[in-house]
């Protein structure tokens, strides 16, 4: 799926001022929005979910316009069909597992969820593997429990695209590794493109198929992870990382 973002946003906080600009496009499954922080790419993400209105610019995800200042486009975040999963998951620490995962789908008041829902979150829980765990509240899970209990929630509305905010950043070293593992089988069993934030290095070798490459609010570049090409490309960002 091509996307295209090509937007302006500026930001005035405290007297301080962040302007955004960016303009990049890409075919890939997997791409990485690298750089230091404060460079942008979290606003990135949220523009693209629609959480924050850039202020010019354009956003297509395939085939479909979904910001457009000229045109007065602006599909409000729940019509997206994007999925988003902030660096803190944002869980609801009163909900359990379950009501947690299926928190985003329609609901039949006062009864709750219909039958076909209530089987989707049983699916999503096995899929997951967090069924022994569906009666447990955010505070009793472990890191990799509380990262998939956000990525269920994220993907049981079936989304085109999912976005992910420095999805292992909260994760120790070996978790990390188990994680990116994870995430991969999970990308792959529900075919759908991945755009997700990272400052690590490693992130990008065992993830990245693009690299979008951002610094101080603008892209440096963007880098094809093709298989040829791929060491090469790979030291380049090594290089930029370390300046």
């Amino acid at each position: 799926m091509l996307i295209q973002v090509d937007v302006q946003k500026r930001l005035v906080s405290q007297g301080r001022v962040f302007a955004l600009e960016v303009d990049f496009a890409a075919a890939s499954d997997r791409v990485a929005l690298f750089g230091p922080s404060g460079s942008g790419k979290t606003l990135t993400l949220q523009i693209l979910a629609g959480v924050v209105t850039p202020d010019a610019g354009r956003i297509m995800v395939g085939d479909r316009v979904l910001f457009d200042k000229k045109k007065q486009v602006n599909v409000p975040a729940r019509r997206r069909s994007i999925g988003y999963v902030p660096q803190d998951y944002a869980l609801f620490p009163n909900l359990s597992v379950a009501d947690n995962i299926g928190f985003g789908l329609p609901r039949h008041w006062p009864w709750g969820l219909g039958p076909d829902d209530r089987r989707r979150v049983d699916e999503f829980l096995e899929i997951f593997e967090l069924t022994n765990l569906r009666r447990g509240l955010p505070r009793d899970l472990s890191g990799g429990q509380r990262q998939r209990v956000a990525l269920a929630r994220a993907l049981i509305r079936r989304p085109s695209l999912l976005l992910l905010d420095e999805p292992f950043s909260a994760l120790d070293a070996l978790l990390r590794v188990k994680m990116r593992q994870e995430l991969l089988r999970v990308q792959e069993h529900f075919n759908l493109p991945v755009i997700l934030i990272t400052h690590d290095p490693e992130d990008v070798t065992s993830m990245a198929q693009t690299v979008v490459v951002y610094d101080a609010g603008r892209i440096r570049q963007v880098v094809p992870l093709e298989n040829d090409a791929k060491p090469q490309a790979l030291a380049g960002l090594l290089s930029l990382h370390a300046a």
